[in-house]
């Protein structure tokens, strides 16, 4: 066997996963060797997967459920210490979930493939918050509507204004998206609303929108559209509930603070 066939003839790696992992660990050519914490280095019972299959989810840190979804690090850095320096650098585990694609993707050892891995995982971890297979809910004070939408509103960047549509048993029958940005009377038409509550056939309409400065103080905007939806609804024989603004961990109801 001559030295070229030698070198044509590399042993089958039994494991393509171990594989790909070293690979995208590996650190490029021509450059030192990083000794980044790898979590196949680490003891069994330490990987984050083990420990999350051993004690469950909630045991594990932010980082190490990153370092799960991700499966695998880049070049000197490891799965669960890119988890951590993700958190590092965007604040807080919400601050990671607020982050566009094209900031998450711009963090060294992530790129465009695992960013939109944890975009979809958050975008998921959102949707089932609000609706889980269960019963309707049923809207019995602004308490409830709060529960229902501030996991989903509570954190966005931009405004947003939803709508809850009503049944005669005050059950949502279906929660929509009606804009985003600013909320501004001019802006925003009624008829946005309406003609989707007569589309579903609901009894009320219960609106809702976030304020990105954390604070839910209603604004002259947030007064003057409500009463413009009053006054719509009370027309078309739809009522309008109540407007809840939320902030950060905190909300207000225009209807208990007699604006409406």
């Amino acid at each position: 066997m001559n030295t070229s066939e030698r070198q044509r003839r590399i042993p089958a790696d039994p494991s393509r996963e171990t594989r790909r992992e070293r690979e995208e660990e590996r650190p490029p050519a021509g450059t030192s060797p990083t000794y980044a914490l790898l979590i196949r280095d680490l003891p069994a019972d330490e990987r984050p997967r083990e420990r999350l299959i051993r004690y469950g989810p909630e045991a594990l840190s932010a980082a190490e459920l990153i370092a799960i979804l991700l499966r695998t690090g880049a070049a000197g850095i490891g799965a669960l210490d890119l988890g951590r320096q993700l958190v590092s650098r965007f604040g807080s585990l919400r601050g990671v979930a607020q982050a566009s694609v094209e900031a998450l993707a711009q963090v060294k050892g992530l790129g465009p493939a695992k960013a939109a891995q944890l975009k979809a995982a958050f975008e998921l971890g959102k949707r089932n918050a609000v609706f889980v297979d269960a019963p309707r809910p049923q809207i019995g004070s602004p308490q409830d509507v709060a529960r229902l939408l501030m996991p989903e509103l509570a954190g966005e960047l931009r405004e947003q204004l939803r709508a809850l549509f009503l049944d005669t048993r005050n059950q949502v029958l279906r929660a929509r998206t009606i804009s985003i940005g600013g909320l501004d009377a001019s802006i925003i038409h009624p008829r946005e609303v309406f003609k989707e509550a007569i589309a579903q056939s609901a009894a009320a309409v219960i609106v809702a929108h976030n304020h990105p400065s954390g604070d839910p103080s209603p604004s002259p905007e947030d007064i003057a559209v409500t009463r413009r939806l009053v006054e719509a609804g009370r027309i078309i024989g739809i009522e309008l509930l109540d407007h809840v603004v939320i902030g950060d961990g905190r909300f207000v109801s225009l209807k208990e603070r007699g604006l409406m």
